[in-house]
C-alpha cells in the first residue's frame, strides 16, 4: 500500500545497518525511493550488513533503492552520490544525517586521530552532505533535513566524561539549529531527533556486549518517530529537537512496550546521553542509609576474596585486561584485578603492571555492580561509574561479572 512518502526520495547516510536502515525500511513501506549512502560495501568482520544487503531489504519492503559507496568525509564521493540520486530519481526530498562516530573517552584518553574522525564524520559530514543536497531540497514540495543528534544542553555533566564526543554530536545539532533558520524562507524543515533510551544496534552490541539489549529499545522506535516528523508539512515543522517517544505520544501512541528489546524490562530501560542535567544527587538520607549498611561490613573485601578464587589462566586468556578500582565512600580503597599476566591476580592496592582502565565509583554502587543489581553499562551511562582508559576493556567487565557471579 502506497503511503505518505510514496515516490519521495530519501538520502540517508550510514544506512547500511542500525537506525539509518530502520528509517529506510519504514519509508520503503510507503513506496519511497531510498539512497543508502554508506561506506560498507564489503562485509564487516564483526558487524552484519552492507549497502547492498540493505538495498535488498528496502526493495523487499516495497521501496526503490540506490546503494552508493559514500564516506561523508569525502566531498567528491558525496557529490557523486547526490548526482546519482538525482539522475535515478529526479531529485531529493529528504536528507537524514545519520552517519556518526563515537568514542566515549576522556580528554587524556582521546587520541587526536579519533577526535578528528568524530569531528569529520559527525559535524563536518553533516554540514557537507546538507550543503550538497540543499540545492535539490529547495526544489522539493516538502523538503526535510533530519539530523540524528541530541538537544543542545550546556550542562557541564555531558561534557565532563567525553568532551570530544559531545562536541562532535553537538556540532550536528548546531547545524540543525542554524540551517533551520537559514533555510526557513525556502520552506526547508531542519530538525534533530534523539532517543530517550539506549537503542540496541549491532555496533552498540559490539561495544558493550549482548547484555545491553535488556535495557534498550529497538531501532524501530527511532524509525517510527522519524516517519512522523518527515511526513509533516515542512513550513510548519522546523528548528525542533525531538525526542523519539515524545513524537510518538504526540501521535497518540502511548504503549511503547513493543519497542523494548525485552518487553518484561520495558520500565527499566537505560536512559541515553544528553537528556537532562545528568543524574540527580542522591537524597541525603539515602546516602546515610548506604553508609550505615556498608560500614564495617567488609563487603568489598568479600567480593575480591570471591573473585580471587575464580581467577585462572583461561580467564586471563579470554579477557586480556588489567583493572584498577578506585572505591570511594564507606569502604574507600584501591583494588586491582589483573587478567592479563600469568594466571591472573587480584587484591588491594595498585597492580604491578600499568592498568588498561581505571574504574571509580562509590562502594555501595560497587557492591551493587558486582552482586548483579547494577549493570556496568547502566552505571557508566548514569554517571555512577567513571571510566578512564580503554573503554572496550572496561565493557568486558559486564560479561566477566555475569560469569563470576554464577560461580560465587
Amino acid at each position: 500500500m502506497m503511503g505518505k512518502l510514496a515516490g519521495r526520495t530519501l538520502f540517508i547516510t550510514g544506512a547500511s545497518r542500525g537506525i539509518g536502515k530502520a528509517i529506510a525500511l519504514r519509508a520503503a513501506q510507503d513506496g519511497a525511493n531510498i539512497v543508502i549512502a554508506a561506506k560498507t560495501a564489503e562485509p564487516h568482520p564483526k558487524l552484519p550488513g552492507t549497502i547492498y544487503t540493505a538495498a535488498k531489504e528496502v526493495e523487499a519492503a516495497g521501496g526503490k533503492c540506490l546503494p552508493c559507496i559514500v564516506d561523508v568525509r569525502d566531498e567528491k564521493q558525496v557529490s557523486e552520490a547526490v548526482e546519482a540520486a538525482v539522475k535515478a530519481f529526479g531529485g531529493i526530498d529528504i536528507l537524514v544525517n545519520n552517519a556518526s562516530a563515537i568514542s566515549l573517552t576522556s580528554t587524556l584518553d582521546t587520541e587526536m586521530k579519533r577526535y578528528d574522525l568524530m569531528q569529520n564524520i559527525n559535524t563536518r559530514g553533516t554540514f557537507l552532505v546538507s550543503k550538497v543536497c540543499l540545492p535539490y531540497l529547495k526544489k522539493s514540495s516538502n523538503p526535510h533535513i533530519l539530523n540524528l543528534s541530541p538537544p543542545l544542553n550546556m550542562s557541564k555533566f555531558w561534557f565532563s566524561h567525553h568532551v570530544a564526543y559531545t562536541i562532535a554530536k553537538y556540532g550536528m545539532s548546531m547545524c540543525a539549529l542554524g540551517m533551520a533558520e537559514e533555510f526557513a524562507p525556502d520552506g526547508i524543515a531542519v530538525n534533530a531527533l534523539w532517543p530517550r533510551t539506549a537503542i540496541h544496534t549491532a555496533a552498540i552490541e559490539m561495544l558493550s556486549g549482548p547484555e545491553s539489549a535488556s535495557v534498550s529499545r529497538k531501532p524501530e522506535i527511532m524509525a517510527d518517530a522519524a516517519y512522523y516528523i518527515l511526513t509533516k508539512p515542512s513550513r510548519t515543522c522546523s528548528g525542533n529537537f525531538f525526542i523519539d517517544d515524545d513524537v510518538l505520544k504526540a501521535e497518540g501512541i502511548t504503549d511503547l512496550v513493543k519497542y523494548a528489546c525485552d518487553p518484561s524490562n520495558a520500565d527499566k530501560l537505560m536512559p541515553d546521553f544528553f537528556l537532562g542535567n545528568g543524574p540527580e544527587p542522591e537524597d541525603l538520607q539515602k546516602v546515610k542509609d548506604s553508609v550505615k549498611s556498608t560500614k564495617g561490613a567488609g563487603g568489598i573485601v568479600k567480593i575480591f576474596n570471591a573473585i580471587e578464587k575464580q581467577v585462572n589462566a583461561d580467564l586471563v586468556k579470554k579477557v586480556q585486561g588489567i583493572y584498577l578500582f578506585q572505591v570511594t565512600g564507606a569502604e574507600e580503597g584501591v583494588w586491582h584485578l589483573d587478567l592479563k599476566n600469568g594466571n591472573g591476580s587480584t587484591g588491594q592496592g595498585k597492580p604491578e603492571a600499568t592498568p588498561d582502565c581505571t574504574l571509580t565509583m562509590d562502594s555501595k554502587n560497587f557492591f551493587d555492580m558486582f552482586s548483579g543489581k547494577l549493570k556496568p553499562s547502566a552505571a557508566f551511562m548514569t554517571g555512577k561509574l567513571k571510566i578512564a582508559g580503554n573503554l572496550q576493556t572496561a565493557m568486558k567487565l559486564e560479561k566477566l561479572m555475569s560469569s563470576l557471579k554464577s560461580k560465587m
